[in-house]
């Protein structure tokens, strides 16, 4: 991720790996299947985990106090995931510019809100399956758009819990 993910060559990484190019792209068929899948992983691991810990912390709570706390709780998760943040940046510029990488996400997504509704399930299982898996949708379409405006805007402006929260009620009311 030191000099960006637009900039790395097959090369770079199979240098950066130890592994020879030919091993990239028996393994992988591709770079970009290679970055993609490095990256989701990656992500999901710096990024996901914290969401999937803030979920299960709500536990106990309505399921608005859950979402409040949660979303209280995204922005350090970005702050202490800087660098992961601006990866995912360049990761979403490359697969939209890329067929194989855009399909390769549109297959992955069915499971990211899958083990995303599992977690919701979980810390409130007064929520049924369809109302858990629109809520980890909520949940994941959220921390893409207010992880872009705290990439571009880190030190304000990014609305918290609170204010979405007040956000929700004024829909639902």
């Amino acid at each position: 991720m030191e000099q960006g993910v637009a900039k790395a060559t097959a090369r770079d990484i199979a240098a950066a790996a130890g592994v020879s190019l030919a091993a990239i792209g028996y393994h992988f068929g591709s770079k970009e299947r290679l970055v993609t899948e490095a990256l989701t992983e990656a992500l999901g691991t710096a990024i996901g985990d914290s969401m999937e810990n803030l979920i299960a912390d709500s536990a106990g709570a309505t399921p608005l106090a859950g979402f409040t706390r949660l979303w209280n709780g995204m922005p350090a998760v970005f702050a202490n995931n800087q660098e992961a943040m601006l990866a995912s940046l360049e990761n979403i510029v490359r697969i939209v510019r890329s067929d194989e990488s855009r399909a390769q996400l549109a297959d992955q997504l069915p499971q990211i809100y899958a083990d995303l509704s599992r977690n919701v399930q979980t810390a409130h299982p007064e929520l049924d399956a369809d109302q858990a898996e629109a809520v980890a949708q909520l949940y994941f379409a959220l921390v893409q758009g207010l992880g872009l405006l705290w990439v571009l805007n880190p030190n304000g402006g990014v609305p918290d819990g609170d204010r979405l929260a007040v956000a929700l009620r004024a829909l639902t009311s």
